[in-house]
């Protein structure tokens, strides 16, 4: 039996060529469509995401990175999620908060894939996300769990119980712990923990406060556990992300 690669006509692909096939990426509603190169750098973008950060032309964005158009930790995000998709882990329909341009979060459905050559080789990443809340159906699906979130959103770097978040979505805690698991794809405290290490991220990169009064100032009591909870997420120790943006901008001061 023939597999699907093998049924493709690749003579009748050439000839249309590749040019006219990610145009019709234009035609998609409320969905960014991008290709980056292995160093996160956009060779191909939509109309959609074009509108989206304000350019007129496709040579506005072509060669750049994320950090070029979105502040510093978010673009951080994205290229250290380009990175792992190259390295083989697959992103698909994740619902996600992200920082649009006007300043304000909203949800996002996100798929990324690894580019591949001829060879097979991985030489960049491509993607999708289109806006949540303009879809009556997916905007139903996450009302369920919107009002713990934002309250998460708004109280991270206090006191936050789980029993609190079930009252405010009228749910017993085992139902909201079932709801986040569905449409988040993780328990009520790792999404709370998520959002204190981003914003914790987020003063580390864009702020000369010292470390421990960012932990404190983001909902972490101790110092350890903020190091090590902040190393499985992203990667890198507090202090080696404070050395490595030092390092990037040619300050040699210790914070």
């Amino acid at each position: 039996m023939n597999t699907w690669q093998e049924m493709i006509d690749t003579d009748f692909l050439d000839e249309i060529g590749i040019q006219q096939i990610v145009h019709m990426f234009d035609l998609l509603p409320d969905t960014l469509f991008w290709i980056k190169n292995e160093n996160s750098q956009i060779i191909y973008a939509n109309q959609a995401l074009l509108d989206t950060y304000g350019f007129k032309t496709l040579g506005k964005v072509i060669g750049k990175a994320d950090d070029s158009f979105s502040p510093p930790h978010i673009a951080k995000q994205f290229m250290m999620d380009d990175k792992k998709v190259m390295s083989g882990e697959l992103v698909t329909n994740r619902i996600e908060l992200n920082l649009r341009p006007n300043g304000e979060f909203a949800w996002f459905s996100t798929t990324k894939r690894p580019l591949l050559n001829r060879h097979g080789d991985i030489v960049g990443s491509y993607g999708f996300t289109h806006h949540l809340e303009r879809s009556s159906h997916e905007l139903s699906t996450i009302s369920a769990i919107k009002a713990p979130v934002e309250y998460i959103r708004q109280n991270y770097h206090q006191d936050i119980s789980i029993e609190e978040l079930a009252k405010l979505a009228f749910l017993s805690v085992s139902a909201l712990e079932r709801r986040f698991k569905k449409y988040l794809s993780k328990t009520p405290k790792q999404f709370l923990n998520e959002i204190r290490l981003e914003n914790a991220r987020r003063l580390l990169i864009e702020t000369q406060q010292p470390i421990m009064e960012i932990a404190y100032q983001c909902g972490f009591s101790e110092h350890s556990y903020f190091s090590k909870q902040f190393k499985a997420l992203f990667g890198v120790l507090p202090s080696q992300l404070r050395k490595q943006i030092l390092e990037s901008s040619g300050q040699n001061d210790a914070f």
